[in-house]
Protein backbone atom coordinates (compact mmCIF):
# COMPACT_ATOMS: atom_id res chain seq x y z
CA UNK A 1 0.00 0.00 0.00
CA UNK A 2 1.73 3.56 -0.82
CA UNK A 3 2.40 5.89 1.63
CA UNK A 4 -0.31 8.66 2.77
CA UNK A 5 1.09 12.09 1.75
CA UNK A 6 0.47 14.26 4.67
CA UNK A 7 0.51 18.25 5.24
CA UNK A 8 0.49 19.22 8.78
CA UNK A 9 -0.83 22.81 9.78
CA UNK A 10 0.64 24.46 12.37
CA UNK A 11 2.09 26.91 14.69
CA UNK A 12 5.75 25.62 15.77
CA UNK A 13 4.21 23.61 18.95
CA UNK A 14 1.44 20.93 18.25
CA UNK A 15 2.48 20.41 15.08
CA UNK A 16 5.95 19.40 15.87
CA UNK A 17 5.05 17.40 18.71
CA UNK A 18 2.14 15.19 16.95
CA UNK A 19 5.04 14.83 14.29
CA UNK A 20 7.60 13.47 16.47
CA UNK A 21 5.42 11.24 18.15
CA UNK A 22 2.67 9.62 15.34
CA UNK A 23 4.50 10.29 12.18
CA UNK A 24 8.44 10.87 12.82
CA UNK A 25 8.83 6.81 12.42
CA UNK A 26 5.45 5.76 10.82
CA UNK A 27 6.11 3.81 7.31
CA UNK A 28 2.47 4.49 6.77
CA UNK A 29 2.94 8.40 6.14
CA UNK A 30 5.07 10.77 4.83
CA UNK A 31 4.68 14.50 6.08
CA UNK A 32 5.70 16.33 2.76
CA UNK A 33 5.24 19.67 4.32
CA UNK A 34 4.33 21.98 7.27
CA UNK A 35 2.27 25.06 7.09
CA UNK A 36 2.60 27.68 9.46
CA UNK A 37 0.49 30.18 11.19
CA UNK A 38 -0.23 32.30 14.07
CA UNK A 39 3.25 33.17 14.78
CA UNK A 40 5.63 35.56 12.74
CA UNK A 41 8.62 34.76 11.04
CA UNK A 42 8.07 30.94 11.33
CA UNK A 43 7.41 29.95 8.00
CA UNK A 44 9.96 29.62 5.42
CA UNK A 45 12.94 27.16 7.09
CA UNK A 46 12.89 23.40 7.79
CA UNK A 47 12.23 20.89 10.12
CA UNK A 48 15.44 20.02 10.39
CA UNK A 49 16.82 16.30 9.57
CA UNK A 50 18.28 15.74 13.11
CA UNK A 51 14.98 16.15 14.25
CA UNK A 52 12.66 14.39 11.38
CA UNK A 53 14.83 11.43 11.55
CA UNK A 54 15.58 8.42 9.58
CA UNK A 55 13.05 8.50 7.38
CA UNK A 56 13.23 12.66 6.19
CA UNK A 57 17.21 12.69 5.65
CA UNK A 58 16.34 16.28 4.40
CA UNK A 59 14.61 17.76 6.58
CA UNK A 60 10.52 18.89 6.27
CA UNK A 61 9.90 21.91 4.11
CA UNK A 62 7.56 24.71 6.57
CA UNK A 63 5.63 26.91 4.42
CA UNK A 64 3.47 29.71 4.63
CA UNK A 65 -0.51 28.85 5.53
CA UNK A 66 -1.78 31.03 2.69
CA UNK A 67 -0.38 28.87 0.10
CA UNK A 68 -2.29 25.61 1.77
CA UNK A 69 -4.24 25.02 -1.60
CA UNK A 70 -1.24 25.46 -3.93
CA UNK A 71 0.78 23.06 -1.66
CA UNK A 72 -2.22 20.24 -1.43
CA UNK A 73 -2.64 20.32 -5.64
CA UNK A 74 1.32 20.82 -5.62
CA UNK A 75 3.25 17.88 -3.39
CA UNK A 76 -0.06 15.75 -4.56
CA UNK A 77 -1.61 15.48 -0.38
CA UNK A 78 -3.74 12.93 0.68
CA UNK A 79 -4.61 14.25 3.86
CA UNK A 80 -4.10 17.66 5.74
CA UNK A 81 -3.68 17.22 9.77
CA UNK A 82 -4.85 20.41 11.79
CA UNK A 83 -2.66 20.90 14.67
CA UNK A 84 -2.18 23.98 16.38
CA UNK A 85 -4.79 25.67 19.14
CA UNK A 86 -7.60 28.63 19.90
CA UNK A 87 -9.52 28.54 17.20
CA UNK A 88 -12.94 29.31 17.16
CA UNK A 89 -15.35 26.02 15.69
CA UNK A 90 -16.32 27.92 12.29
CA UNK A 91 -12.75 29.11 11.72
CA UNK A 92 -11.57 25.31 11.74
CA UNK A 93 -14.53 24.13 9.99
CA UNK A 94 -13.66 27.19 7.37
CA UNK A 95 -9.95 25.33 7.14
CA UNK A 96 -11.21 22.56 6.65
CA UNK A 97 -13.38 23.24 3.74
CA UNK A 98 -10.66 24.55 1.85
CA UNK A 99 -8.70 21.64 2.51
CA UNK A 100 -11.66 19.12 1.66
CA UNK A 101 -12.47 21.49 -1.84
CA UNK A 102 -8.64 21.12 -2.64
CA UNK A 103 -9.14 17.26 -2.53
CA UNK A 104 -7.35 16.01 0.47
CA UNK A 105 -8.79 15.00 3.68
CA UNK A 106 -8.88 17.19 6.96
CA UNK A 107 -7.99 15.10 10.14
CA UNK A 108 -7.25 15.88 13.93
CA UNK A 109 -5.36 13.77 15.99
CA UNK A 110 -6.24 13.10 19.69
CA UNK A 111 -5.00 13.34 22.60
CA UNK A 112 -4.76 9.48 23.08
CA UNK A 113 -2.87 9.06 19.68
CA UNK A 114 -0.36 11.82 20.72
CA UNK A 115 0.50 11.60 24.77
CA UNK A 116 3.42 10.49 25.80
CA UNK A 117 3.10 8.25 29.19
CA UNK A 118 5.47 9.51 32.09
CA UNK A 119 7.06 7.20 35.08
CA UNK A 120 5.75 10.27 37.41
CA UNK A 121 3.21 11.39 37.96
CA UNK A 122 1.87 14.20 35.87
CA UNK A 123 -0.33 17.00 36.55
CA UNK A 124 -1.83 19.02 33.48
CA UNK A 125 -3.13 22.48 33.60
CA UNK A 126 -4.47 23.53 30.37
CA UNK A 127 -7.90 26.49 29.40
CA UNK A 128 -10.53 26.64 27.18
CA UNK A 129 -8.74 30.02 25.47
CA UNK A 130 -5.50 31.74 25.47
CA UNK A 131 -5.31 33.95 28.68
CA UNK A 132 -7.50 32.50 30.99
CA UNK A 133 -5.12 32.35 33.85
CA UNK A 134 -3.18 29.01 33.49
CA UNK A 135 0.40 30.46 34.17
CA UNK A 136 -0.93 32.09 37.40
CA UNK A 137 -2.68 28.24 38.38
CA UNK A 138 0.68 26.52 37.07
CA UNK A 139 2.79 28.82 39.25
CA UNK A 140 -0.18 27.79 42.35
CA UNK A 141 -0.35 24.09 42.39
CA UNK A 142 3.35 24.12 41.75
CA UNK A 143 3.98 25.91 44.94
CA UNK A 144 1.09 23.16 46.77
CA UNK A 145 3.03 20.53 46.00
CA UNK A 146 6.44 21.83 47.28
CA UNK A 147 4.50 22.19 50.26
CA UNK A 148 3.51 18.59 50.37
CA UNK A 149 7.51 17.46 50.03
CA UNK A 150 7.62 16.77 46.08
CA UNK A 151 9.95 18.54 43.66
CA UNK A 152 8.15 19.62 40.93
CA UNK A 153 9.71 20.38 37.03
CA UNK A 154 7.44 22.45 35.16
CA UNK A 155 7.09 21.24 31.00
CA UNK A 156 6.31 24.37 29.04
CA UNK A 157 4.30 23.67 25.87
CA UNK A 158 7.01 24.88 22.93
CA UNK A 159 7.60 28.12 21.46
CA UNK A 160 10.57 27.01 19.04
CA UNK A 161 11.01 30.54 17.34
CA UNK A 162 15.02 29.83 16.96
CA UNK A 163 17.01 27.63 15.80
CA UNK A 164 15.14 24.11 16.50
CA UNK A 165 17.96 21.49 16.31
CA UNK A 166 19.30 24.01 19.40
CA UNK A 167 15.98 23.66 20.80
CA UNK A 168 15.57 20.35 21.04
CA UNK A 169 15.24 20.61 24.85
CA UNK A 170 16.01 23.22 27.12
CA UNK A 171 16.30 23.17 31.21
CA UNK A 172 16.18 26.78 32.66
CA UNK A 173 16.82 27.32 36.30
CA UNK A 174 18.04 30.61 36.67
CA UNK A 175 17.45 33.60 34.94
CA UNK A 176 20.61 33.92 33.25
CA UNK A 177 19.93 30.30 30.90
CA UNK A 178 16.70 32.94 29.40
CA UNK A 179 20.25 34.64 28.04
CA UNK A 180 21.95 31.48 27.33
CA UNK A 181 19.00 30.35 25.05
CA UNK A 182 18.25 33.74 23.65
CA UNK A 183 14.58 33.91 24.96
CA UNK A 184 12.56 36.12 23.15
CA UNK A 185 10.04 37.93 25.50
CA UNK A 186 7.23 35.39 24.64
CA UNK A 187 9.38 32.74 25.74
CA UNK A 188 10.61 34.67 28.81
CA UNK A 189 6.73 35.74 29.52
CA UNK A 190 6.17 32.06 30.25
CA UNK A 191 9.59 30.74 32.07
CA UNK A 192 10.77 33.62 33.88
CA UNK A 193 7.73 33.95 36.78
CA UNK A 194 8.60 30.09 36.78
CA UNK A 195 12.01 30.52 37.93
CA UNK A 196 11.63 33.61 39.89
CA UNK A 197 9.04 31.12 42.09
CA UNK A 198 12.15 28.89 42.15
CA UNK A 199 10.72 26.64 39.87
CA UNK A 200 12.46 24.41 37.22
CA UNK A 201 11.10 24.64 33.40
CA UNK A 202 11.79 22.46 30.93
CA UNK A 203 10.96 23.39 27.44
CA UNK A 204 12.02 22.68 23.51
CA UNK A 205 10.87 20.72 20.57
CA UNK A 206 10.95 16.88 21.44
CA UNK A 207 8.83 16.35 24.05
CA UNK A 208 10.05 12.53 24.67
CA UNK A 209 13.97 13.64 25.20
CA UNK A 210 12.34 16.38 27.38
CA UNK A 211 10.83 13.75 29.33
CA UNK A 212 13.61 11.84 29.73
CA UNK A 213 15.64 14.31 31.44
CA UNK A 214 12.89 15.80 33.71
CA UNK A 215 11.94 12.46 34.90
CA UNK A 216 15.31 12.19 36.60
CA UNK A 217 14.58 15.19 39.26
CA UNK A 218 10.98 15.50 39.63
CA UNK A 219 8.51 13.88 42.01
CA UNK A 220 5.74 15.15 40.01
CA UNK A 221 5.70 16.56 36.38
CA UNK A 222 3.78 19.49 35.91
CA UNK A 223 2.35 20.38 32.49
CA UNK A 224 2.32 23.64 31.58
CA UNK A 225 -0.21 24.33 28.62
CA UNK A 226 0.21 26.76 25.74
CA UNK A 227 -2.86 28.61 23.96
CA UNK A 228 -5.97 26.27 25.20
CA UNK A 229 -3.95 22.90 23.89
CA UNK A 230 -4.38 19.80 25.07
CA UNK A 231 -1.81 18.19 26.95
CA UNK A 232 1.38 16.36 25.46
CA UNK A 233 1.68 14.10 28.39
CA UNK A 234 -0.81 11.74 29.66
CA UNK A 235 -2.33 13.33 32.54
CA UNK A 236 -3.06 11.89 36.05
CA UNK A 237 -4.66 15.17 37.06
CA UNK A 238 -6.87 17.65 34.30
CA UNK A 239 -7.33 21.26 35.20
CA UNK A 240 -8.77 22.97 33.32
CA UNK A 241 -9.06 26.84 33.41
CA UNK A 242 -11.76 29.17 32.59
CA UNK A 243 -12.17 32.85 31.42
CA UNK A 244 -15.87 34.04 32.45
CA UNK A 245 -15.10 37.49 30.68
CA UNK A 246 -15.29 35.35 27.57
CA UNK A 247 -18.11 33.04 28.83
CA UNK A 248 -19.31 30.79 26.16
CA UNK A 249 -16.55 30.82 24.62
CA UNK A 250 -15.54 27.38 26.61
CA UNK A 251 -18.00 25.21 24.89
CA UNK A 252 -17.04 26.92 20.86
CA UNK A 253 -13.44 26.73 20.48
CA UNK A 254 -11.09 24.01 19.59
CA UNK A 255 -9.70 22.25 21.67
CA UNK A 256 -10.61 24.59 24.88
CA UNK A 257 -13.91 22.71 24.09
CA UNK A 258 -12.11 18.89 24.48
CA UNK A 259 -10.42 20.35 27.44
CA UNK A 260 -13.64 20.94 28.86
CA UNK A 261 -14.48 17.66 28.73
CA UNK A 262 -11.58 15.72 29.78
CA UNK A 263 -10.68 17.92 33.03
CA UNK A 264 -10.85 16.27 36.27
CA UNK A 265 -11.33 19.86 38.01
CA UNK A 266 -12.41 22.89 35.99
CA UNK A 267 -11.81 26.07 37.75
CA UNK A 268 -13.62 29.46 37.13
CA UNK A 269 -10.86 32.19 37.17
CA UNK A 270 -10.95 35.90 37.45
CA UNK A 271 -14.60 36.09 39.25
CA UNK A 272 -13.74 39.26 41.16
CA UNK A 273 -14.15 40.88 38.06
CA UNK A 274 -16.82 38.87 35.88
CA UNK A 275 -20.33 39.64 36.52
CA UNK A 276 -22.64 36.74 38.16
CA UNK A 277 -24.47 36.22 34.42
CA UNK A 278 -21.06 35.27 32.80
CA UNK A 279 -19.80 32.92 35.38
CA UNK A 280 -23.73 31.60 35.68
CA UNK A 281 -22.86 30.52 31.39
CA UNK A 282 -19.84 29.47 32.53
CA UNK A 283 -21.19 27.37 35.24
CA UNK A 284 -24.15 25.89 32.83
CA UNK A 285 -21.96 24.84 29.97
CA UNK A 286 -19.69 23.04 32.61
CA UNK A 287 -23.07 21.28 33.62
CA UNK A 288 -23.80 20.19 30.22
CA UNK A 289 -20.03 19.42 29.08
CA UNK A 290 -18.80 17.52 32.10
CA UNK A 291 -20.74 17.69 35.00
CA UNK A 292 -18.66 15.22 37.02
CA UNK A 293 -15.66 17.76 37.36
CA UNK A 294 -15.07 19.17 40.24
CA UNK A 295 -15.48 23.61 39.73
CA UNK A 296 -13.56 25.84 42.10
CA UNK A 297 -14.10 29.43 41.82
CA UNK A 298 -10.98 31.67 41.86
CA UNK A 299 -9.76 35.22 41.82
CA UNK A 300 -6.52 36.67 40.06
CA UNK A 301 -6.21 39.81 42.61
CA UNK A 302 -4.11 42.39 40.40
CA UNK A 303 -2.12 44.81 42.38
CA UNK A 304 1.28 47.25 41.13
CA UNK A 305 4.21 48.13 43.00
CA UNK A 306 3.70 51.89 43.06
CA UNK A 307 0.14 52.79 43.50
CA UNK A 308 0.59 56.37 43.80
CA UNK A 309 2.81 56.49 40.33
CA UNK A 310 -0.22 55.99 38.56
CA UNK A 311 -3.40 57.87 40.35
CA UNK A 312 -3.93 60.86 38.39
CA UNK A 313 -1.33 60.34 36.05
CA UNK A 314 -1.53 59.83 31.91
CA UNK A 315 -0.72 56.05 31.38
CA UNK A 316 0.25 53.59 28.90
CA UNK A 317 -0.79 50.32 29.00
CA UNK A 318 0.90 47.36 27.91
CA UNK A 319 -0.13 43.69 28.11
CA UNK A 320 0.58 40.23 27.14
CA UNK A 321 0.84 39.45 23.85
CA UNK A 322 -0.91 36.67 22.88
CA UNK A 323 -4.13 36.99 25.12
CA UNK A 324 -4.72 39.96 22.75
CA UNK A 325 -4.18 38.70 19.62
CA UNK A 326 -5.51 34.92 19.20
CA UNK A 327 -6.76 34.84 22.86
CA UNK A 328 -9.51 37.98 21.35
CA UNK A 329 -9.18 39.84 24.35
CA UNK A 330 -9.56 43.88 24.65
CA UNK A 331 -8.06 44.46 28.00
CA UNK A 332 -6.01 42.81 30.57
CA UNK A 333 -4.61 43.02 33.68
CA UNK A 334 -2.78 46.28 33.73
CA UNK A 335 -6.15 47.69 32.23
CA UNK A 336 -7.91 46.70 35.14
CA UNK A 337 -4.82 47.89 37.16
CA UNK A 338 -5.07 51.51 35.44
CA UNK A 339 -9.01 52.06 36.31
CA UNK A 340 -8.04 50.28 39.79
CA UNK A 341 -5.62 53.01 40.75
CA UNK A 342 -7.31 55.63 39.13
CA UNK A 343 -5.09 56.98 36.41
CA UNK A 344 -5.96 60.21 35.11
CA UNK A 345 -6.18 58.33 31.43
CA UNK A 346 -4.97 55.70 29.16
CA UNK A 347 -3.22 56.66 26.30
CA UNK A 348 -4.15 55.51 22.92
CA UNK A 349 -0.68 53.65 21.67
CA UNK A 350 -2.29 53.17 17.74
CA UNK A 351 -1.08 56.70 16.45
CA UNK A 352 2.52 55.92 17.63
CA UNK A 353 2.91 52.43 16.68
CA UNK A 354 5.53 51.20 14.11
CA UNK A 355 6.28 48.09 11.95
CA UNK A 356 4.96 45.29 13.12
CA UNK A 357 3.75 46.85 15.90
CA UNK A 358 1.13 48.77 13.63
CA UNK A 359 0.60 45.62 11.72
CA UNK A 360 -1.10 43.84 14.71
CA UNK A 361 -4.08 46.56 15.01
CA UNK A 362 -4.36 46.24 11.51
CA UNK A 363 -4.72 42.51 12.20
CA UNK A 364 -6.62 42.53 15.50
CA UNK A 365 -8.89 45.18 15.75
CA UNK A 366 -10.64 44.68 19.09
CA UNK A 367 -7.17 46.10 20.17
CA UNK A 368 -7.70 49.83 21.00
CA UNK A 369 -5.83 51.81 23.87
CA UNK A 370 -3.40 48.90 24.97
CA UNK A 371 -0.46 48.40 23.38
CA UNK A 372 0.49 44.33 22.88
CA UNK A 373 3.60 43.02 24.42
CA UNK A 374 4.76 41.30 21.23
CA UNK A 375 8.31 40.04 21.57
CA UNK A 376 8.92 37.25 18.40
CA UNK A 377 12.62 38.09 17.65
CA UNK A 378 15.04 41.16 17.86
CA UNK A 379 13.74 43.25 15.62
CA UNK A 380 10.19 42.84 17.03
CA UNK A 381 11.02 43.60 20.58
CA UNK A 382 13.16 46.86 18.92
CA UNK A 383 9.93 47.88 17.13
CA UNK A 384 8.21 47.33 20.36
CA UNK A 385 10.60 49.56 22.57
CA UNK A 386 10.68 52.75 20.46
CA UNK A 387 6.51 52.67 20.04
CA UNK A 388 6.51 52.60 24.15
CA UNK A 389 9.41 55.21 24.12
CA UNK A 390 7.41 57.48 21.27
CA UNK A 391 3.79 57.48 23.39
CA UNK A 392 3.22 60.45 25.53
CA UNK A 393 2.28 59.36 29.03
CA UNK A 394 3.60 60.34 32.55
CA UNK A 395 3.63 56.34 33.58
CA UNK A 396 3.72 52.30 32.07
CA UNK A 397 2.05 49.98 33.50
CA UNK A 398 3.34 46.53 32.77
CA UNK A 399 0.50 43.99 32.60
CA UNK A 400 3.26 41.47 30.99
CA UNK A 401 4.07 38.12 32.84
CA UNK A 402 7.18 39.74 33.13
CA UNK A 403 8.99 43.29 33.70
CA UNK A 404 9.78 44.77 30.68
CA UNK A 405 11.47 47.44 31.86
CA UNK A 406 14.29 44.96 32.81
CA UNK A 407 14.74 43.77 28.95
CA UNK A 408 13.68 47.14 26.74
CA UNK A 409 15.03 50.67 27.73
CA UNK A 410 11.83 52.73 28.48
CA UNK A 411 12.37 57.28 28.64
CA UNK A 412 9.57 57.19 31.27
CA UNK A 413 8.80 55.38 34.43
CA UNK A 414 7.20 52.24 34.93
CA UNK A 415 4.91 50.37 37.14
CA UNK A 416 4.82 46.17 37.38
CA UNK A 417 1.45 44.07 37.65
CA UNK A 418 0.81 41.55 39.34
CA UNK A 419 -1.50 38.69 39.37
CA UNK A 420 -1.73 35.34 41.28
CA UNK A 421 -4.35 33.07 41.53
CA UNK A 422 -6.64 32.88 44.90
CA UNK A 423 -9.20 30.06 45.57
CA UNK A 424 -12.61 31.32 46.71
CA UNK A 425 -12.94 28.39 49.08
CA UNK A 426 -8.78 27.40 50.06
CA UNK A 427 -8.00 24.10 49.99
CA UNK A 428 -9.84 22.57 46.78
CA UNK A 429 -6.55 22.52 44.62
CA UNK A 430 -4.33 20.54 47.43
CA UNK A 431 -7.28 18.21 48.14
CA UNK A 432 -7.42 16.99 44.82
CA UNK A 433 -3.15 16.65 44.18
CA UNK A 434 -2.68 14.87 47.53
CA UNK A 435 -4.99 12.17 45.72
CA UNK A 436 -2.39 11.57 43.59
CA UNK A 437 1.02 12.71 44.94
Amino acid sequence: MAKKRVLIMGAAGRDFHNFNVFYRDNKDYEVVAFTAYQIPNIAGRKYPRELAGRLYPKGIPIYEEKHLVDLIKKLKVDEVEFAYSDVSFNTIMSKASIVLAAGANFKILGGEQTYIKSKKPVVAICAVRTGCGKSQTTRAIAGLLKEMGKKVVAIRHPMPYGDLVAQTWQRYETLSDLKKHKCTIEEMEEYEPHIAAGHIVYAGVDYGEILKRAEKEADVILWDGGNNDMPFYKPDLMITVTDPLRSGHEATYHPGAANMRMADIIVINKVDTATAKEIAVVRENIKKMNPKAQIIEAESPVTVDNPAAVKGKRVLVVEDGPTLTHGEMNFGAGHVAARKYKAKSIVDPRPYAIGTIKKVYENFRQITDILPAMGYGDAQMAELNKTINAVKADVVIVGTPIDLAKHLKFNKPSVRVTYDLKERKAGGLKAALKKIV
